[in-house]
């Protein structure tokens, strides 16, 4: 399973590319703007810095809502970097575009998607990419994970070469399932990630080793 780090910070994305954990990043408006990442000059520099640091795929998302509109965005987002992956929402413009894109070799990531019929026509349309939004349908009441199982079975059943990257994880939990589930990417927030790290026997083995250690050596 590939990690992408779900964030628009360049310290948390050096910091993971350091430890050598991370495969990608996914950013969206929301993540820019908590960055404090103003004016598209700004918006699409910021994009260029994060591919320089990263080695993987890096979605960059459209806001227009309109075929032609996301035609131009995501074609300018594409000749940033190689790296760039076009993120469309999945709306019927947005299939139309993720078509045409793909036609032409731009790779895209279909985002907000909530049931498998959505994830269906973002395969067939061609993207790279689906993003299921697991935590949100948590949210709501539902599960998120089931989705999550359904669609690996669904794209296993019809050979689909799209990627699923299981979005909107909330905690070390939905990333083990994720692995369980056999999902091609978790796109997680630092902390989520490191939080893999953490058990108490860890913490207590450790202390008992150095503990050890310094009344062997003085």
């Amino acid at each position: 399973m590939k990690f992408f780090l779900d964030t628009a910070n360049i310290d948390q994305i050096k910091k993971a590319h350091e430890m050598g954990i991370i495969d990608g990043v996914t950013t969206n408006p929301s993540l820019m703007a908590r960055e404090g990442i103003k004016g598209e000059k700004n918006i699409l520099d910021h994009y260029v810095k994060i591919c320089e640091i990263v080695d993987g795929d890096v979605s960059a998302e459209v806001i227009s809502t309109d075929f032609n509109g996301m035609i131009a965005e995501g074609e300018k987002l594409a000749s940033l970097h190689e790296q760039i992956v076009v993120k469309i929402p999945v709306i019927e413009s947005g299939i139309k575009a993720i078509r045409y894109l793909a036609d032409r070799g731009i790779k895209t990531n279909c985002t907000l998607i909530f049931n498998p019929g959505q994830a269906l026509l973002a395969a067939k349309a061609g993207a790279g990419y689906v993003s299921p939004f697991i935590g949100r349908l948590d949210d709501i009441g539902e599960t998120g994970m089931e989705l999550i199982e359904k669609l690996v079975h669904i794209f296993d059943i019809y050979g689909f070469d799209t990627e699923i990257i299981a979005a909107s994880i909330r905690g070390t939990h939905h990333i083990t399932r994720c692995m369980e589930a056999g999902v091609d990417v978790a796109t997680c927030p630092l902390e989520a990630i490191t939080g893999l790290l953490k058990h108490p026997l860890t913490d207590a083995g450790l202390e008992k080793f150095l503990s050890d250690h310094r009344k062997l050596n003085g």
